[in-house]
């Protein structure tokens, strides 16, 4: 069995995706969601985690130093034994030193097609307004391993998107948002089907299948 733990800060849209493919008593192959953490009291993924009988786990961030909340983060996340961490529109930038603890096994999802629009500060309706702002005419989302450097570590797979002359951020979110709740389940299967490899900075696909 694959256990994973989800990371999230607000209402859960892509944790549901998750959860939707990875339920608690496991999928065909056996991957399941084990725990939800999140980082801000009474947001909407806590709701979803309960409602589809996942513990929902609070590790509020506020008032307190980073140390000591990563602590408290990593013996939450380390009590429910996961092979992957996902973290689903997690809203905290994990120290180098928590980073490197699950290196390789710790994916994010980011709403543009990294290297373009990421790192610290861009999250969130931030970035579909720098992509219309420069005129791009492709976005997308990104799934990549996490590393010490914000938004920086491998890229695992993308999908696109068409930016359209007459979008807002709400709406080129909304079509973002739609390929990264296909995508990221995806890219979970792969990986915890031993069908993927690091090999530096660059990811390996073995006999892939179609995908994004």
């Amino acid at each position: 069995m694959t256990r994973i733990v989800v990371l999230a800060s607000g209402q859960g849209s892509t944790l549901q995706a998750l959860l939707d493919a990875f339920p608690p008593g496991g999928d065909g192959d056996g991957t399941a969601v084990v725990a939800v953490v999140c980082n801000t009291p009474g947001a909407g993924a806590l709701d979803r985690g309960r409602r589809a009988g996942v513990p929902a786990i609070v590790v509020d961030h506020r008032g307190r130093s980073r140390e000591s909340f990563e602590a408290e983060l990593c013996g939450a996340i380390d009590a429910h034994r996961p092979d992957l961490i996902c973290l689903a529109g997690f809203l905290r930038i994990l120290s180098p030193e928590a980073s490197a603890r699950y290196a390789g096994r710790m994916l994010n999802t980011h709403p543009a097609l990294l290297p373009a629009f990421g790192g610290r500060g861009m999250y969130g309706e931030r970035v579909h307004r720098a992509v219309l702002a420069a005129g791009a005419s492709i976005s997308g989302c990104t799934i990549h391993l996490v590393d010490e450097t914000p938004d920086g570590g491998p890229i695992v797979a993308q999908a696109a998107v068409p930016v359209l002359p007459d979008d807002t951020p709400e709406r080129l979110a909304a079509r973002v948002q739609e390929e990264e709740r296909r995508l990221y389940p995806e890219v979970v299967r792969w990986l915890a089907g031993g069908r993927l490899e690091i090999a530096g900075r660059r990811t390996v696909w073995r006999d892939r299948e179609g995908g994004g």
